[in-house]
């Protein structure tokens, strides 16, 4: 079950970028090339985010389809899996999209601010 390490990357990253404000929601594209089963990745957010400043945030998993390039007659196409062939039969083609797993956006607390008088003491 590599989602539980994935997952431990994307809890580690947010809270690092975070900087100590609580984390509210995360969205994540992920791939259909990657082989992460969303409901996984989705129950281990929940575990690996216990205890830090993601705890109680909401997993937004948003899929990025497939997409190659053939070499052989330079047909582009869509995938939905690994079995990467070309309708032209050859399967000298590139992958152009689905082995993205990025972290698209976060929300987290507002930090209040202080005024800036505040370690001013007046005296009268």
């Amino acid at each position: 079950m590599h989602e539980l390490a994935l997952t431990q990357s994307v809890v580690d990253a947010v809270c690092e970028h975070a900087a100590g404000r609580r984390v509210h929601a995360v969205t994540v594209d992920v791939g259909v090339l990657t082989a992460v089963v969303p409901d996984a990745m989705r129950f281990c957010f929940d575990l690996v985010a216990e205890g830090t400043l993601a705890q109680g945030a909401s997993l937004d998993l948003r899929s990025v389809p497939g997409a190659a390039h053939c070499r052989g007659c330079g047909a582009d196409f869509s995938v939905t899996d690994l079995v990467l062939l070309c309708r032209c039969g050859s399967a000298d083609v590139e992958i152009r999209a689905g082995r993205e797993l990025r972290i698209r956006s976060m929300e987290v607390s507002r930090e209040c601010a202080q005024p800036a008088d505040a370690g001013k003491i007046r005296r009268a």
